[in-house]
């Protein structure tokens, strides 16, 4: 994932220890991110109505467009708790500024994990001093490991890229695994750079970059509570501020999005009780809405899901779905290919030996599914994951 050998970010820290949140003793589960000169901030939310009090916070201080801090939390979603809830993010947000020197509001908030519970304050304001105590450049992987729930490892990267010929670095942290269809919009990710940017043009990179990463996998189907994505820049590397239009700010937004792909990608591949990963591709419609409608009709097919982890080469699942999805289409044009093996041509199957071939397909880890519904521009590229008994077992037991 990325260049990791050197792994700081100039003029950020970072930090994590364990404060009793999740149930395994000893495990990390407060993380912070600390810039040592004011940075810019972007950000991108929940679209969930029953949003997290983080969330409901992290709006409100957006708008400033400056960041001096983060500090998450998993095991404790700090949801439907009430104005007892945002109190309790307040309360640790001023206890992380007295403790690094900062005003509250230059604090972002970020939590995951079980919602309905209160944070347990005395145990966070225990552990704040330590925390801070413990900031260094090298902690990235740390950080990732603190907002892990049913994460099976830490998701991270590192990369640098020269612009106007100097060395730029951006590290990113991301954690989901379940209760992913992000719709910004459980997942928190984390971007840090030292480049020059004003708030303005980060919000429209992060923006912009969402369709092509973020927006573009689904798990289950369920958007979570807390789903976060912050981007902070504070300028340490020098140089002035990237501009719009202007080549380096071009390049540093083409950067951006392809760490936001690959942490959106490192999420599926990491799904909970998922063995595959599958990359749906959706041609030939009306327009690109029309896509993402089927596109999102079959990834969110149970039926479709289960045949991928069963490898079952069930093209009439995938069929179905797309003839459910809403979009008009005339069957004698559908046609579905899984990796480069046309198994439906004109809406009727290609053969036996087709499908007989596209069985090694679905044995793989990785795969492809192409769906074509016609003749028009509209396209879509959503990747998702299997339906495994796993899955079921995680989450049937996940407060127990």
């Amino acid at each position: 994932m990325g260049d990791k050998e050197n792994k700081g970010v100039k003029g950020f820290l970072f930090s994590a220890v364990s404060c009793g949140l999740k149930r395994k003793e000893g495990e990390l589960d407060l993380g912070l991110i600390f810039s040592e000169f004011p940075a810019s901030v972007a950000g991108v939310f929940t679209r969930n109505l029953v949003a997290a009090a983080p969330v409901l916070i992290d709006r409100e201080r957006l708008p400033r467009g400056v960041c001096r801090a983060v500090l998450a939390n998993a095991g404790c979603a700090n949801a439907c708790t009430g104005p007892e809830g945002y109190e309790d993010g307040l309360e640790c947000a001023r206890w992380a500024a007295m403790e690094l020197g900062l005003k509250q509001e230059e604090i972002m908030l970020a939590s995951t994990g079980v919602i309905g519970t209160r944070l347990p304050l005395e145990r966070i304001r225990k552990s704040i001093p330590s925390l801070v105590r413990g900031l260094g450049p090298w902690r990235l992987e740390d950080l990732a490991r603190a907002v892990m729930t049913t994460d099976t490892r830490p998701k991270w990267t590192l990369r640098r890229k020269t612009l106007e010929g100097r060395e730029v670095s951006i590290g990113a942290v991301v954690k989901g695994a379940g209760m992913i269809h992000p719709q910004m919009a459980t997942m928190l990710c984390f971007v840090v750079t030292d480049v020059a940017a004003s708030p303005v043009f980060l919000q429209e990179c992060l923006e912009s970059s969402l369709e092509r990463s973020f927006h573009a996998i689904t798990v289950d189907g369920d958007t979570s509570t807390n789903d976060t994505v912050l981007v902070l820049a504070n300028g340490a590397s020098g140089g002035n501020p990237l501009r719009e239009g202007s080549p380096s700010g071009e390049e540093f937004r083409g950067l951006l999005g392809e760490v936001l792909e690959e942490m959106a990608l490192e999420v599926v591949r990491d799904a909970e009780g998922a063995t595959k990963l599958v990359h749906l591709r959706v041609e030939g419609a009306p327009d690109n809405t029309s896509a993402w409608r089927v596109a999102r009709a079959i990834a969110h097919s149970p039926l479709v899901k289960t045949a991928f982890y069963g490898e079952d080469v069930n093209w009439g699942r995938i069929a179905a779905a797309v003839g459910y999805s809403g979009v008009p289409f005339e069957l004698d044009r559908l046609d579905l290919w899984y990796g480069q093996v046309q198994v439906l041509k004109a809406g009727r199957p290609a053969g036996e030996i087709s499908e007989n071939l596209a069985k090694d397909v679905v044995r793989q880890r990785e795969f492809s599914i192409r769906v074509c519904i016609g003749s028009g521009s509209g396209e879509a590229l959503l990747h998702t994951c299997d339906l495994s008994h796993e899955y079921v077992s995680i989450n049937g037991s996940y407060r127990t």
